[in-house]
């Protein structure tokens, strides 16, 4: 009787303990890829072959012409029509501009060979520096010109407080870096001509056209040091390039834009003193 009773209550526990067991069993997982919209697209490993280009184009606003009036002979064709700013444009102080309008006549420069060449009188030369039979003075850039930093001098204005390295060429590459040297004009004896921008991070010039008459003006180059006095600050055409021409005595002239107003541009001379 013992026993049954002991094997009753064995089995009753056996089955309450089986009743209370959790089943194990492992877990589904389900991995879905991400909505398209979350990754870009698979692009073409295939190699674009473009036709090279010169990287020195000059795209900037120096370069920027303005188009030929409607229904003009020239209106249709590529690369007419007026410069923006024909002084600092390219080739616009080495050959003259052609557009619709014409041709921009100034005296011609000039050059390193010493050939002769029409508006100067004949010169001989055996250096960089020459004067003609009828005084005109001029020195070429050369490679002795240049610093060790790649620059030809520098400028120094005191009314104005401004002291600038000059680097060769006025276009906006050159002009970001310091006062820029017209490549045609002389660097020394003669006529030295500059230019910079009136506005902006490299203003050198935007207030040239506060100098008073009399005021200095210093160039330093390989060739030594030099003074001016200021004997005119002018506003002139944007397409008046007379002030590029040699000269006899040793004279310097800066130019640049006039504010807001993109026919005109200031130039100062200035004669050693």
């Amino acid at each position: 009787m013992k026993l049954r009773t002991y094997l009753k209550a064995l089995l009753i526990s056996s089955l309450l303990v089986t009743l209370f067991v959790s089943p194990a069993s492992a877990l589904e997982y389900d991995f879905d890829g991400a909505d398209d919209y979350l990754f870009g697209k698979p692009t073409s490993q295939e190699v674009i072959h473009r036709e090279e280009e010169d990287q020195n184009t000059n795209r900037s606003k120096t370069a920027a012409r303005m188009p030929p009036g409607f229904g003009t002979p020239t209106s249709y064709l590529p690369n007419s029509g007026e410069y923006l700013t024909p002084n600092l444009a390219p080739g616009g102080m080495d050959g003259g501009l052609v557009n619709s309008l014409g041709n921009v006549d100034y005296t011609t420069l000039p050059s390193v060979d010493g050939s002769a060449l029409p508006n100067l009188p004949d010169h001989s030369f055996s250096t960089s520096t020459w004067t003609g039979s009828g005084g005109v003075g001029y020195t070429d850039v050369t490679q002795d010109s240049y610093y060790t930093d790649g620059t030809l001098g520098s400028l120094h204005i005191p009314a104005i407080g401004l002291t600038a390295k000059i680097v060769q060429g006025t276009d906006s590459a050159a002009l970001t870096k310091g006062v820029g040297h017209f490549t045609d004009t002389s660097i020394w004896n003669g006529n030295v001509c500059l230019a910079a921008h009136n506005r902006g991070t490299n203003s050198y010039f935007g207030k040239i056209h506060t100098l008073s008459i009399g005021d200095s003006i210093t160039l330093t180059t390989k060739e030594g040091t030099r003074t001016y006095s200021v004997t005119s600050v002018e506003k002139v055409s944007e397409t008046d390039n007379s002030g590029t021409a040699s000269t006899s005595d040793n004279q310097i002239t800066l130019y640049t834009c006039v504010r807001n107003e993109r026919e005109y541009r200031w130039c100062v001379k200035g004669i050693e003193s």
